[in-house]
């Protein structure tokens, strides 16, 4: 049986690919384990020649950058570092959101006490979040998000940091998984059967990038549709409001 590739092409020339992951695969491989399947591995056997511009967490799901070239990875390195990459979120937050467009400006450290973990801390890196709402629903919100700049799980910190945390989070939310049953009135179960949980990972997706191309010099932008357990929990939230 052939493979399902844990992500979608949604752009290539000869000098980039854009991608669209899929949630719960690693961006890089693993340190400890490295037969966890990756998507620079994959698509290193493919192109044997590619080079990573960014990252996104394992349960993220989107919008992704690869190089083909040393010289396009250096140009798209720059546009990282200089933010000159619009690079826009989709988040499913607790809470109704606010009409006005906000700007969470607090900086992140990593936790000294947890690996792997960021705080908003004084001491930390300057960072910087543009935050708007796209669609309020009874008791969450769905909100884009603007990355001015690029710190470890920065979306995470800064919504949760405000009260408004995501609405599936395990280490900064207050759910490790979105029931149904949660929202939905008068909610019944088959006799003998457990509810399945439609979300289980951070409710985030990378939703689109926008930047000069490298060779052309024109302006253009890419954007990676929903997977299938963020769009039907829209839905849901959506049809509950």
């Amino acid at each position: 049986m052939k493979q399902v590739k844990p992500f979608k092409k949604i752009y290539e020339d000869d000098y980039f690919l854009i991608i669209n992951k899929a949630p719960s695969v690693l961006t890089i491989p693993d340190r400890w384990n490295d037969k966890l399947p990756s998507i620079y591995g994959i698509l290193k056997e493919e192109y044997g020649n590619i080079f990573i511009c960014h990252r996104i967490d394992r349960d993220t799901s989107g919008i992704m950058v690869f190089a083909k070239d040393a010289e396009t990875h250096k140009y798209f390195n720059t546009l990282f570092e200089n933010h000159e990459i619009e690079k826009i979120y989709h988040a499913i937050v607790e809470g109704q959101f606010g009409e006005d467009a906000i700007e969470i400006d607090i900086p992140i450290a990593a936790d000294p006490a947890i690996k792997g973990k960021s705080i908003p801390s004084a001491r930390g890196k300057a960072s910087l979040t543009k935050v708007k709402l796209i669609k309020n629903f009874r008791n969450s919100s769905l909100v884009k998000c603007l990355l001015i700049t690029g710190r470890h799980h920065q979306i995470r910190v800064h919504l949760a940091a405000i009260g408004q945390p995501l609405l599936v989070d395990n280490i900064y939310g207050n759910r490790t998984e979105f029931l149904v049953s949660s929202i939905k009135r008068r909610y019944n179960l088959k006799k003998n059967t457990v509810e399945k949980p439609m979300m289980i990972r951070n409710t985030l997706h990378a939703y689109s990038m926008k930047f000069i191309h490298p060779q052309t010099k024109e302006e253009v932008e890419f954007t990676a549709e929903y997977p299938k357990d963020f769009a039907a929990t829209v839905q849901v939230l959506e049809k509950n409001s």
